[in-house]
């Protein structure tokens, strides 16, 4: 699946909260999706999606506090409930009284947590490969991706065949060096991260304290107030090989149980390429479109 290049816009909205950088596709009176990337992950991880979805739906994509280019507020201010509030935020300065939401990862438990704020304003729901409470041991790769978060690299090329090396994404294509290169900035000695490490750490324990309480986990009680329409998708690779999944298929069952109005679609990618794969940007775009 190819696609030409699709113009967007960069800008910052100021919230109470603080200063977020979006990213918007499309046409300003299109139907708006917002899109929330997961917990160390910038808005350029929707740039492929994006393109494809651009010209029926208006996208709005964020850096969350913390990320990207977005500001770093101080500690006890993340969470999912305050990134919630600072979604229906940037909805409202968007012109989005309703909307849908595309979460992947720890921003799936983000767009769950909108719906249960204010359901009345979430139309309809993706969640990428996160639902429920992940198998412990697939939390291993992702704390170990958070060692790039303050480490200088001597250049962008550098960093990225770091990440390369890794193995977690199979195929690298131009989509994922314009992923790294933007939250890269110049530093003494040559690039880091602009994303915060502390601000991604507290989200990460704010998520442990919720995924695993047994069956009662409290991410579990997210599922009441999903009456709209949800789509999850489910990676079927394991996160590396030997460690399991961040979406159990147990759990994707179970939710799929829980809540009549979702449907489970099962793709043939790991946790960190299934945004980006062909089988998930056809589900999502046949999901948003339909009225």
């Amino acid at each position: 699946m190819t696609q030409q290049a699709v113009e967007y816009e960069d800008f910052d909205i100021p919230l109470k909260s603080g200063r977020l950088r979006v990213r918007r596709w499309g046409a300003a009176d299109a139907p708006a999706v917002v899109c929330v990337p997961g917990l160390s992950a910038n808005l350029c991880g929707f740039d492929r999606l994006a393109e494809w979805l651009a010209g029926a739906l208006r996208l709005v994509v964020i850096d969350l506090r913390g990320r990207g280019r977005s500001e770093v507020t101080g500690a006890g201010t993340y969470g999912w409930r305050n990134h919630a509030r600072d979604v229906l935020d940037i909805a409202d300065a968007v012109g989005a009284p309703s909307f849908a939401i595309i979460g992947q990862s720890s921003g799936a438990a983000i767009a769950m947590t909108c719906a249960q704020l204010d359901p009345s304003r979430v139309e309809r729901l993706v969640l990428v490969d996160l639902a429920g409470s992940p198998d412990e041991r697939a939390v291993v790769p992702v704390v170990a991706s958070l060692s790039r978060l303050g480490t200088v690299y001597p250049s962008a090329q550098a960093a990225i065949a770091v990440i390369k090396q890794i193995g977690i994404i199979p195929e690298w294509d131009e989509y994922w060096d314009r992923y790294v290169r933007y939250e890269l900035r110049d530093v003494s000695g040559g690039v880091a991260s602009s994303t915060n490490r502390g601000a991604v750490l507290e989200d990460l324990g704010y998520g442990n304290a919720m995924y695993w309480s047994g069956s009662d986990a409290p991410i579990h009680a997210l599922w009441n107030a999903i009456t709209m329409p949800a789509l999850v998708l489910r990676a079927r690779q394991e996160i590396m090989p030997g460690l399991g999944f961040i979406l159990p298929a147990a759990e994707a069952e179970r939710f799929a149980a829980a809540v009549p109005s979702a449907c489970v679609a099962e793709i043939g990618a790991n946790h960190y390429t299934i945004t980006t794969h062909d089988d998930s940007i056809a589900a999502i775009g046949a999901f948003l479109r339909t009225s």
